[in-house]
């Protein structure tokens, strides 16, 4: 997942305006991580 595209569907949720600027960092970067990271299937 891209930067960009990870910050427009974190800024639907009314919360992610609520955090500070580094903390917003922090959750686009670990939603990316999240999102890239390949998947297990049980």
């Amino acid at each position: 997942m891209k930067f960009r595209d990870a910050i427009r569907i974190l800024m639907e949720s009314p919360l992610y305006f609520r955090l500070p600027l580094p903390e917003r960092l922090k959750l686009v970067k670990g939603y990316c991580q999240a999102m890239n990271s390949p998947r297990q299937t049980q």
